[in-house]
């Protein structure tokens, strides 16, 4: 394993942390490669309930490493951009798709596709001096790591097109007012507080949950009939489930439910 992501997994959380702080966990070609691997090794995990992916240092992700970047370029430029595919595109459908709650603890800027990446969990903890910025028309570039499709399901159309145009730093207070984060709190608190969110989360009903990402995923691009429709197969699967019965045998004994996620 590559030393640029670290991962740790504790009572069915898993770490994930970009670890590249003298680059601002910049995006160079051995850390999208170890990110990619770390996320979907989380996926396929048996003791991982729940993900939460934070950076080190004072950025979450500043997005691809421009320098190696331009090198890329500079060798002939063909394939400098294959890391879309490569990369981008694997880990945004590993945080997005993966039947597990993911939570990113927002620790610092992220931009370009650290943005994209925090975008594609399911729920962002940021930090007061942290701050968005999609930084791609900055160098020339379009929307990738999924922002197209995420960005204005999380603030709508117009704003999307706002900040994806005239690219600027969203910081905290108004990236809590527009959506694009749950919840703000004090720099010296965000990793206790991501941390605590996560493991809510790793200790709920993770079965509900996985049901939970598919019925969004596929309200977003279906009719409103057809997602009834999807809506009623899953329920009749979490209506089946270990977790829905301790839950309900709990709340008749008013006690606290232990969620196994089956």
């Amino acid at each position: 394993m590559s030393d640029t992501v670290r991962y740790e997994v504790n009572e069915g959380l898993a770490t994930v942390t970009l670890n590249r702080p003298d680059a601002m966990n910049a995006l160079d070609e051995e850390t999208k490669v170890a990110l990619r691997d770390t996320l979907q090794r989380a996926a396929a995990d048996e003791r991982v309930r729940a993900v939460l992916l934070t950076g080190s240092g004072r950025a979450f992700c500043v997005g691809q490493d421009l320098k190696e970047h331009t090198g890329a370029l500079q060798r002939g430029g063909g394939s400098a951009l294959n890391t879309v595919e490569e990369h981008y595109n694997p880990i945004t459908l590993a945080l997005a798709g993966m039947p597990k709650p993911v939570v990113a603890g927002v620790n610092g800027v992220a931009a370009g596709a650290g943005a994209g990446f925090a975008f594609a969990c399911d729920y962002r903890v940021m930090a007061d001096t942290a701050a968005f910025n999609t930084s791609f028309a900055g160098v020339a570039l379009t929307a990738d790591s999924g922002v197209s499709w995420t960005l204005p399901r999380l603030v709508g159309p117009g704003k999307a097109a706002d900040l994806l145009l005239f690219p600027r730093s969203v910081k905290a207070p108004e990236a809590l007012e527009l959506g694009l984060a749950g919840r703000v709190v004090p720099a010296d608190e965000l990793a206790a507080e991501a941390a605590s969110v996560a493991r809510q989360l790793a200790e709920g009903p993770t079965a509900a949950y996985a049901a939970l990402k598919e019925s969004l995923a596929y309200g977003a691009s279906h009719s409103l009939a057809e997602t009834l429709a999807k809506e009623s197969e899953l329920q009749l699967r979490a209506g089946a489930s270990q977790d829905h019965r301790i839950a309900v045998e709990a709340f008749a004994k008013k006690e606290r439910p232990r969620f196994t996620g089956r």
